[in-house]
């Protein structure tokens, strides 16, 4: 049996109908099966990619288990492989035999999807004890949405480092959440509460009140405390650029799930509506022969095949920078986000549509469609839509204002308009943003 076969007979049981303590151990069984490595990331992206391919599956599980599999792969693990030193992709091997579980303590409660990325939780070096200080200096700061903060052990916490007074910006720091099975002091946790989808992953609030973190609690690759003094350990300054390397793998394999999930509720609708017979004078049609479904198949077909061929293409891209540890270019950031926003936003557009045509088959359960709350999760996953599509506005603005971009017809006229304009052109214009 070749890995793919044991992977899907590995995950084929998976259901969305488990309470979340219940989940995270199916995950943690999972991990120590070493199936999927938290370094194949890096060694063999291919299959890190296609194991998030093969786990969605619209007839049996809603989001849940997948954004969990993926924080814990891609989020925590990715994080600590891509920022942590020697000594913390040796903790990442203890973690992958144990089923230890983690948690990505990024988003902020005001500095969610609609806001870009902030980061006010700070670490604090207090050298007298040689130690870090993490600290949620209000309500705002405190980690939200964080997907496996009431079952994890551990945390990949972003906070801004400062030493000696001077702020040096986000940095990665692995932490316990638990020890023992009890939290640690200092961290408070409180549940986001029940979703519309999605209940079998627990979702959790962070508040850390002045936690004393080990020295080697940074993830030190980039940058390190030397004599009490913040010191950078390569030739590529600590940013966070770095920070979002895991964004980028994560907006890829959302993507491409956003594109599978589509493709599945599709082929598993036609076969229904192939068998289903309608009335017709003189003839009995399948219901897949009448005009407006049979179009919306083919159109469906030939826009998935086209997006799934483009997130492969980037995929491949990716990976090369992947092996090669290499911060991916400008150009293949760009086509990520291309990728990440056209896939889901045109499987949201199928998937509704075909909904719209099926009568009420879609009202049914075990059709998939009771779970198409997994687009509007893929909508706002590792950057929500309509954020990197600003994103990528502005970056085309800044490239026109230094000469870099030569904008024609009505992209170069916007260009124009929002670079002497401000944000209130911006507001003006959000739709052609």
């Amino acid at each position: 049996m070749d890995w793919e076969q044991k992977w899907v007979a590995a995950v084929k049981d998976i259901s969305s109908d488990v309470k979340y303590e219940d989940s995270s151990q199916i995950l943690r069984a999972l991990i120590k099966t070493g199936l999927l490595r938290f370094d194949d990331m890096e060694n063999n992206p291919e299959k890190f990619f296609l194991a998030h391919r093969l786990l969605v599956d619209p007839l049996k599980r809603g989001p849940g288990f997948w954004i969990r599999f993926t924080v814990q792969y891609n989020l925590f693990a990715g994080t600590v492989l891509g920022l942590g030193g020697p000594e913390h992709l040796e903790q990442l091997e203890h973690m992958q035999q144990t089923g230890t579980l983690g948690c990505f303590g990024l988003t902020e409660r005001f500095a969610g999807v609609n806001s870009g990325l902030v980061v006010n939780t700070t670490a604090t070096w207090v050298p007298e004890k040689q130690m870090f200080k993490l600290h949620s200096p209000d309500e705002g700061s405190y980690k939200n949405w964080i997907s496996q903060g009431l079952t994890a052990e551990k945390c990949a916490v972003i906070a801004n480092l400062i030493v000696n007074g001077k702020a040096y910006g986000p940095h990665g720091f692995l932490m316990d959440l638990r020890r023992g099975g009890q939290v640690v002091d200092g961290v408070t946790l409180g549940d986001m509460g029940r979703k519309s989808t999605g209940n079998d992953l627990d979702n959790a609030w962070i508040k850390f009140d002045n936690v004393l973190l080990q020295k080697n609690a940074l993830l030190n690759r980039f940058a390190d405390i030397v004599n009490n003094k913040y010191v950078q350990t390569t030739k590529e300054r600590m940013r966070i650029e770095i920070i979002g390397q895991r964004l980028l793998s994560g907006r890829v394999a959302v993507a491409q799930a956003a594109l599978t999930f589509a493709r599945k509720l599709y082929t598993h609708t036609k076969k229904y509506s192939d068998d289903k017979k309608c009335w017709a004078p003189g003839a009995t049609p399948a219901l897949s022969d009448i005009p407006q479904l049979n179009a919306l198949y083919e159109e469906g077909d030939r826009e998935l095949t086209k997006m799934e061929s483009f997130a492969s293409l980037v995929e491949g891209k990716l990976n090369e920078d992947l092996r090669a540890s290499k911060i991916p270019s400008p150009a293949l950031v760009h086509a990520i986000a291309v990728a990440k926003v056209n896939s889901v936003e045109r499987a949201i557009d199928l998937c509704h549509r075909l909904k719209q045509e099926v009568g009420s088959y879609a009202l049914m359960g075990d059709t998939g469609f009771e779970h198409l709350d997994f687009l509007n999760c893929c909508k706002f996953a590792e950057g929500d839509s309509r954020i990197l599509m600003q994103k990528m506005a502005r970056d085309r603005v800044r490239a026109y204002a230094k000469g870099r971009y030569k904008g024609t017809g009505e992209i170069g006229q916007l260009c124009e308009i929002l670079h002497k304009g401000g944000s209130k052109r911006w507001n003006e214009n959000f739709r052609s943003v």
